[in-house]
């Protein structure tokens, strides 16, 4: 009896041992697991930052990068009231992405205009989306070395260049990352369905769509997901349909927030100024298929890779376009025959397919034939279908064999992948080197030379910006169809502009003219002709021109400074005023607008137009702005001190004013000087 009862405790010791033993063997692999993890991800962000690092000390580059910040007087403001709620309640180039609009804002109050910080964000967002889809694809699927593999080719495929290192692609960078979190919450919900989580998805896809409104595809990506790896759609053919259309109807409220922003969207691109044209739909139809053949050639050939590709218009053979067809068709059809076997196919083709649909170019948002910042999210779907259909062949190899191959098959990819996206990216350097390189790797490039040319207009370098509008000129003049006239009328304007600052004002005139024939609602166009004219002393017929720029937008202050100036030198100085506080309104820190109404308001002859006390604070602001760097600038203040009273301040200020213009070699302003300097010394204010 002792001895049963012996054997009985000596069995029970035995079977806790054996549990402890499971309990401490799941508990290594979970550890282990945890490392695996860890390891691979600060791989991942190795690779990233050792591709993109260089970009902290690049430079804005003169390609919508104006647009989203360093011309945009609402972004470079930072964070303000104002502008919180004008993103909400305004487009921004053409687009509603208010949180896109917002991230760019909030670099401006940190960075200012410093472009490695604004930089630095992108690559920051591009890091987290690349570790978020890791590990979100490790939920899902369980396994480890594919979804590496997947996220090591989003981190550094040279396609995704120029997501990541043109600070005006933010949209791309920001809208990943709620991508990304809104597939971790989606597969939350998916396990544990209920009304918070369903809610988290949908916060999440929200912000994304208030980041860029291409992901409105999501919630067709989501029920790809549910097909595979997911698992909710079932393999059982009496079931298949039921469980469709409940995923269908769960996901209703996500395809009606897609419906919403598309048609916000398409109304925002196609009306008002300066809407692009579309090209015939034939035209367009064509370049789709082989646009979407030639993206796939890109991510396993990404050579020769450009900012901006030209539209081959009807220039397409039939034999290329046909042949784009059958292979699309063809990868369908066998991606569909292998569902059964090989899901994850179904999953990442049409994940490609139906994600590039907003910018494959069935609507036209631009004139280029394609853009390598459109792959950055439809392609993951691709890599989806590489890394599991190599998974699958090598579970057939020996494991000793399968880990060398899987090894050296990830090192040679990343690597050679790392070292093209590193070369890309050192085009992304600043406009000069960008353009250059476009210019090498593609012909007749229009959009590539008058880039180039605004470039070097804005240097100064007048010869060489003249050359290059006239190289896209040549070229857009062999286009003879009408869709490309904004484009045209855009280097027409430049090339204007261009002679303008040689002075040779009869033939800018001739340019800037057919600008406006192109494009009667092109504003820069009107407001450069007015330019022209004004120098020409054709005052009536310049503020003509300006009020021509204000009926189209109301909202461009240096419109309304023109005016005012034309104004002014016409002798309507109460009109002038009203236009300079119409500039102020829009503009509140318009220096050359501060500058000049206080002038008028200091110094004006007629004493009801005068106020001391307002010419002080608005000279103030404008000296502020300048960073008190323009002798004009502190020469108004001065005068403003002395109408409100305050000479000896006025004496000192001017004193200030006349050193700044002795150093920057001005000895005309000098001289006047120190004659205003006199008067403030007898008590006298200065008039005009």
């Amino acid at each position: 009896m002792r001895a049963m009862k012996e054997r009985q405790i000596s069995n029970r010791r035995k079977h806790s041992s054996g549990v402890s033993g499971l309990g401490s063997c799941a508990r290594g692999q979970r550890a282990k697991s945890r490392v695996t993890d860890l390891l691979v991800c600060l791989g991942l962000v190795t690779a990233t930052w050792a591709v993109f690092g260089q970009t902290l000390a690049h430079d804005f580059v003169n390609f919508d990068d104006h647009v989203y910040v360093y011309d945009n007087p609402l972004v470079i403001r930072g964070l303000s009231t104002e502008g919180l709620i004008g993103v909400f309640t305004h487009t921004h180039a053409r687009n509603w992405h208010p949180l896109t609009t917002i991230s760019h804002m909030l670099d401006c109050q940190l960075f200012g205009l410093n472009a490695g910080g604004h930089h630095l964000t992108n690559v920051i967002l591009h890091t987290i989306s690349v570790l978020l889809l890791f590990l979100v694809l490790k939920q899902m699927t369980g396994a480890v070395w594919q979804s590496a593999f997947v996220a090591g080719l989003f981190a550094i495929h040279p396609l995704h260049v120029e997501s990541v290192a043109w600070i005006a692609e933010r949209k791309d960078v920001l809208s990943a990352v709620f991508f990304m979190l809104t597939l971790a919450a989606y597969a939350r919900y998916a396990r544990a369905p209920s009304v918070p989580h369903y809610l988290l998805v949908a916060l999440f896809f929200a912000f994304g769509l208030m980041s860029k409104p291409m992901l409105v595809t999501l919630p067709f990506v989501l029920l790809l997901l549910d097909y595979w790896p997911l698992g909710r759609i079932g393999d059982q053919k009496s079931e298949v349909g039921s469980r469709l259309r409940r995923l269908i109807t769960e996901k209703i409220p996500l395809f009606a927030l897609s419906a919403l922003l598309c048609i916000a969207t398409l109304l925002t691109q196609r009306q008002g100024p300066n809407a692009i044209d579309q090209l015939p739909f034939l035209w367009r139809l064509n370049n789709t298929f082989v646009s979407y053949f030639t993206y796939i050639w890109q991510m396993l050939w990404p050579a020769r890779l450009a900012v901006f590709y030209p539209h081959p218009n009807d220039r397409l053979p039939l034999v290329e376009v046909s042949a784009a067809i059958a292979f699309l068709v063809g990868i369908s059809l066998l991606v569909t025959y292998l569902r059964r076997t090989k899901p994850y196919l179904v999953t990442g083709w049409f994940w490609y397919l139906g994600m590039l649909v907003p910018v494959i170019g069935l609507v036209q948002v631009g004139e280029q034939a394609h853009a390598d910042r459109y792959t950055y999210l439809p392609q993951i779907g691709l890599y989806i279908m590489i890394a599991w259909t190599v998974g699958d062949l090598l579970l057939e190899s020996t494991p000793r064999v399968r880990g060398a191959l899987v090894g050296v098959a990830v090192v040679l990819a990343i690597v050679s992948l790392g070292v093209r996206a590193f070369g890309q990216a050192s085009y992304w350097k600043n406009s000069e080197t960008l353009w250059n390189h476009t210019l090498s790797v593609t012909g007749e490039n229009d959009v590539a030379h008058n880039n180039l040319g605004f470039l070097f207009l804005r240097r100064g370098e007048l010869d060489k910006a003249i050359s290059e509008f006239q190289a896209a000129l040549n070229i857009r003049s062999r286009i003879t169809e009408t869709h490309y006239s904004l484009g045209a009328a855009l280097i027409q304007n430049n090339l204007g502009n261009a002679l303008a600052r040689e002075q040779l004002w009869d033939e800018a005139l001739d340019h800037l003219q057919e600008a406006v024939r192109l494009r009667p609602d092109y504003t820069d166009a009107y407001f450069n002709l007015g330019s022209v004219l004004f120098q020409q002393g054709r005052i009536d017929q310049a503020i003509a021109q300006w009020q021509k720029a204000l009926a189209i937008r109301p909202t461009d202050a240096e419109a309304h400074r023109s005016v005012a100036s034309a104004l002014r030198k016409r002798g309507n100085v109460k009109e002038a005023i009203a236009e300079y506080e119409q500039a102020l309104n829009i503009v509140p820190e318009d220096s050359v607008a501060l500058n000049n109404l206080a002038w008028i308001l200091a110094t004006s002859s007629d004493a009801s137009m005068r106020d001391g006390a307002r010419a002080v604070t608005l000279a103030e602001k404008a000296v502020q702005a300048s960073e008190g760097k323009d002798p004009n600038f502190v020469r108004t203040l001065a005068a403003a001190r002395a109408e409100a009273g305050q000479f000896a301040e006025a004496i000192a200020t001017a004193d200030a004013a006349k050193a700044l213009a002795s150093t920057q070699s001005k000895p005309e302003l000098t001289s006047r000087l120190e004659e205003e300097i006199t008067l403030y010394r007898a008590r006298i204010a200065l008039r005009e």
